[in-house]
């Protein structure tokens, strides 16, 4: 694997799979592989388990993990190409790229949707960057289009709860939320999901589908009721508009995922990445209760990090 960005980076999906779940068995059991080698957990935006989770998989295969929170520590950055630095921002991008070059055998990082230029967003203005600029393999941590080490922490997580022959069913449900979200855990989520031996139905309000580039032929159900019958897992995640690009339509109807809900599924495992705003986008008894597997998500965001950076690692 030359990068990670998307699930088109990986050459077998079950493979890397069945290796997330060993290393689950045995995280310490490639100590020496990473030794002598630095990867850079590079942090445009906030976060909580990809930092975590990327920080002690990085550790578990002995690299020496640097990590920058650049909007926080770094030099205000330029990312525009030909741009006349004379106002706020003192440091290119590919500058910043090209030392970082020097310092680390891998880059990772997390760079969040701006939500005010489709165009961009779509084109991943930052990532992007990334991708032209650096001369060492390149991880996303989460872009404006895509978390994939969520995703994969999703597919594993999914494996450990179907032990089943039958294709199992799963929906992912858009929630409200106070403040337009970006699409890129939903556009992965489906990604990834076309992937796998699963039957996946989205979910959504009029006015909130997905970039058709991601859905593609997936069923998309405008009532939450209907999609959510016979569900053996249900994903709940809030995105703004597509179409209007990050507008929030007006919603009829609750949304919010409650055990009265779960009730029309195949008793549902309940699925979502957090920071989740309880009591908003899913109920405290859904995500206290026994249907949820959420916090068993989280901890495989450890498991999938791991499992990629051992990959990477065989690359360089």
């Amino acid at each position: 694997m030359k990068k990670f960005t998307a699930v088109s980076d990986i050459e077998n999906l079950q493979e890397i799979i069945k290796k997330a779940l060993e290393i689950k068995a045995n995280p310490l059991s490639e100590t020496e592989k990473g030794k002598g080698k630095t990867i850079g957990l590079v942090f445009l935006n906030s976060s909580l388990r990809t930092r975590l989770s990327s920080q002690i998989a990085a550790q578990n295969l002995g690299l020496n993990v640097l990590t920058l929170n650049a909007a926080q520590e770094a030099w205000n950055l330029e990312f525009a190409d030909g741009a006349v630095m004379n106002g706020d921002t003192v440091e290119h991008i590919k500058d910043a790229i090209e030392v970082l070059n020097q310092y680390c055998d891998i880059i990772a990082v997390r760079c969040f949707a701006g939500m005010k230029s489709k165009e961009d967003d779509v084109n991943e203005s930052i990532l992007s960057q990334f991708e032209k600029h650096a001369k060492v393999p390149v991880i996303s941590l989460e872009s404006a289009t895509r978390h994939p080490l969520q995703s994969l922490a999703d597919c594993i997580t999914i494996t450990e709860n179907w032990k089943k022959e039958d294709k199992p069913k799963v929906v992912l449900t858009w929630a409200p939320h106070i403040k337009p979200i970006a699409h890129a855990v939903g556009n992965s989520f489906a990604e990834w999901m076309q992937e796998m031996d699963v039957e996946l139905v989205i979910t959504n309000p009029e006015g909130y589908d997905l970039d058709p580039a991601f859905t593609k032929d997936t069923k998309v159900i405008h009532d939450q009721d209907e999609a959510l019958k016979d569900a053996d897992f249900i994903y709940v995640k809030n995105w703004s508009s597509f179409d209007d690009y990050a507008a929030m339509p007006e919603v009829k109807g609750d949304w919010m995922l409650t055990k009265e809900k779960l009730a029309n599924t195949n008793n549902a495992k309940v699925m979502h990445c957090l920071p989740v705003r309880r009591n908003v986008e899913l109920s405290d008894e859904v995500m206290d209760g026994e249907n949820s597997i959420i916090y068993q998500q989280a901890k495989n965001r450890i498991f999938s990090a791991q499992a990629v950076f051992s990959e990477i690692l065989d690359s360089i």
